[in-house]
């Protein structure tokens, strides 16, 4: 059989076009599209020590308890530093010197005031003996010997005045050496060789290290609930691993002016190695409010609900309604709603979609 070439070109044309057909019609078709990434959400775990727990977090201060600011008592220019910051010292030893020469020469003057009363005094002495001999053998008057007596008498004072004016001398020539006035440590430094200082000027400050407290500033929301003896739990910003005893030793009976706040100091019970003066370290107080302390930017209002978004095991967001209680510094108060396992994000609530993916990013953590 002869297959005829123009009846096959129709043939074939007539495949082509369903195809060429087919071909466009799946051009035509748009591609899915790509989920969107994961959203970065900044989150905070519950059951963590630096996320939120029961009770109130404050941040303050590692201090001495015993700390003495020195200075010199009199005026002067300091010559020479013997220690530096940071330096063991012993009671008695020097820490730095004025000039001495202006209280050698006032020691001098006031030692050549007490040698010329003393001779004014020795005369005086002479001649109340002289003059009461004369009085017996009645050749001067009484009143004559009772004028001996009182120049003799205001002599003696001005002996007395003089010999104190010495010692005071003396002792300022002793002032021009500051010295440490118990073992401690050398905290801080405020003058330097050649300074001109005045009399009090702090110069250095030597604490103890042996007896640690951190000085924190107490809300007044919390105030009433806190007494002198309260256990308090401390964490350093710098070894957070660590967690402290602690006990509150004195709140101040009045808030401060500025800050509205009262000033705490907390006793470190068992202080370590880890713990140095000038830390920054979180003092936890107990809290008699029931719940748990959040950030403010955690919680979200939906009509007249509270809630707060959670983030499940698989990363995704879900709102959970919650009961709240007072606003402080530290946060609002959550009452009821959270068991305490949960993973909160603590900012950007309001833009959030139930079930939406997330990245998380722990927040930045706090002493």
């Amino acid at each position: 059989m002869t297959l005829n070439p123009y009846s096959m070109t129709r043939t074939m044309q007539k495949l082509a076009l369903p195809l060429l057909l087919l071909a466009g019609l799946s051009a035509c078709e748009k591609p899915a599209p790509a989920s969107p990434p994961p959203r970065p959400a900044m989150v905070m775990q519950l059951g963590e020590p630096d996320g939120l727990a029961h009770g109130n977090w404050l941040t303050g201060e590692v201090k001495a308890r015993y700390e003495s600011a020195q200075g010199f008592r009199i005026a002067g220019k300091i010559l020479q530093r013997y220690v530096e910051v940071g330096e063991q010292v012993k009671r008695g030893q020097p820490l730095a010197r004025l000039d001495a020469e202006d209280t050698r020469l006032s020691a001098a003057s006031a030692q050549a005031d007490l040698a010329a009363a003393e001779a004014e005094l020795s005369l005086a002495e002479t001649d109340q003996r002289r003059q009461h001999k004369l009085y017996e053998q009645q050749f001067i008057s009484a009143a004559a010997l009772d004028n001996v007596q009182t120049r003799l008498k205001s002599t003696q004072a001005r002996v007395a005045q003089a010999r104190a004016q010495a010692g005071v001398a003396r002792n300022q020539t002793q002032y021009t050496l500051l010295t440490a006035e118990r073992d401690g440590v050398v905290t801080s430094i405020n003058a330097e060789p050649g300074q001109v200082v005045s009399a009090g000027e702090v110069i250095a400050r030597v604490a103890v290290p042996n007896t640690l407290e951190v000085q924190i500033a107490i809300p007044e929301a919390v105030r009433t609930s806190l007494q002198p003896g309260d256990a308090t739990s401390i964490r350093l910003w710098s070894h957070r691993e660590q967690v402290y005893e602690g006990r509150i030793r004195e709140i101040a009976p009045a808030a401060d002016t500025l800050t509205r706040t009262f000033q705490a100091r907390v006793t470190i019970l068992q202080p370590d190695s880890h713990m140095q003066i000038g830390m920054t370290a979180g003092v936890r107080l107990a809290s008699q409010t029931p719940g748990f302390i959040v950030p403010s930017t955690a919680v979200a209002r939906r009509g007249d609900q509270a809630e707060v978004w959670v983030v499940d095991a698989e990363k995704r967001v879900h709102p959970k309604t919650v009961s709240i209680g007072e606003f402080s510094e530290q946060g609002v108060n959550i009452l009821a709603g959270l068991d305490g396992n949960e993973t909160l994000v603590v900012a950007g609530v309001h833009t959030l979609v139930d079930g939406q993916q997330v990245n998380p990013t722990p927040m930045e953590r706090q002493p």
